[in-house]
């Protein structure tokens, strides 16, 4: 496999774009961890392990993409909502808005999973150990994921009879889909270890390899942008062909051999932008207008906080199921 060195981080040039994405990663990463928090005792109180009552974070229920696209196809196909994860629902057509109008903004700014991916990424960077692949081999090695997302698209929207998603999401296992979800967190099996462990390791050599290469939900998102009229574009002219664009690329784009970059691995980070050393030469561009670069991190946040602000007033965000029912199938089924 065709392989050269990454520069380091050192060489490359980092003003504000790249430090507002780390700033908006991890604000997010420190909310899922305050979120996680206040379900595990919620999950310990509705299962009898303790009397004190903490509410269950709504939230929490955006890390339920397959019961979220079983609720969407109902949805779409009936106009009925979700009563057992409206909030997960909420979340799920959210993100497939930000993709549609911002890129893959949910991956860049938002995903604590690509939080997690970054940092492992900028120590490989680090340690110069990080190696870039060729496009080839890139694309290779992305099939997995837009398999797996085939896969899900065939038997939930193609396949999965409309009865059939209802009488899932009415099941006692989907009430309690979120709780075993935390309990796959915090007792994670030997073989659990071991995968995060061998990606952790990869991604140290080949930068955001769980984002690139393994991840459906980013692929399916990555479709979606494909139509979103914001991308990065390049002026010709200017460029200087440098190649620090394509180094500080996140997901190996060659961002200086395209006119406009609409690969469905742009997370819209504008960490191109950042590296380039010619002004004006990378730029934001919407509908054929420029916008500011801070525009696609601005769009990502400002969808998220105005999806959920409808969700509350709507009554979208919270479920409103009968605690002593929950407690009976909570405590049969956990």
């Amino acid at each position: 496999m065709p392989v050269k060195q990454l520069p380091p981080r050192s060489r490359l040039r980092w003003p504000g774009p790249v430090t507002m994405r780390r700033t908006i990663q991890g604000a997010f990463a420190l909310f899922c961890l305050y979120a996680g928090l206040h379900f595990a005792q919620y999950v310990a109180w509705i299962t009898g392990r303790t009397d004190a009552f903490v509410p269950k974070p709504p939230s929490v229920e955006g890390f339920l993409p397959i019961s979220a696209l079983m609720a969407a196809k109902r949805f779409v196909l009936t106009g009925l909502w979700d009563a057992i994860h409206p909030a997960g629902l909420t979340l799920f057509l959210a993100f497939l808005g930000m993709a549609l109008l911002f890129r893959k903004g949910f991956c860049g700014y938002i995903c604590p999973v690509g939080f997690a991916s970054s940092c492992v990424e900028r120590l490989g960077r680090r340690l110069q150990w990080s190696r870039e692949i060729s496009p080839r081999t890139a694309a290779l090695l992305a099939a997995p994921k837009y398999i797996i997302l085939a896969g899900f698209v065939w038997f939930i929207c193609i396949s999965m009879p409309l009865s059939g998603i209802e009488q899932f999401l009415a099941a006692p296992y989907n009430l309690v889909a979120d709780a075993k979800m935390l309990h796959f967190f915090m007792a994670p099996s030997v073989t659990t270890l071991t995968v995060l462990a061998a990606l952790v390791v990869l991604s140290l050599f080949i930068r955001n390899a769980w984002c690139r290469f393994l991840c459906p939900y980013g692929a399916l998102l990555g479709i979606i942008a494909l139509l979103s009229p914001t991308a990065i574009h390049r002026s010709e002219e200017p460029c200087c062909r440098c190649g620090l664009c394509r180094a500080a690329c996140p997901s190996g784009i060659a961002v200086d051999c395209k006119e406009r970059v609409n690969s469905p691995e742009c997370m819209g980070c504008t960490a191109c932008i950042a590296a380039c050393p010619v002004e004006g030469c990378l730029e934001v561009r919407s509908a054929g207008r420029r916008i500011p670069v801070w525009s696609i991190a601005a769009g990502t946040v400002l969808t998220l906080l105005a999806a959920y602000a409808w969700a509350v007033a709507s009554g979208h965000w919270q479920a409103d199921l009968p605690l002593d029912m929950l407690k009976r199938v909570h405590r049969m089924l956990l």
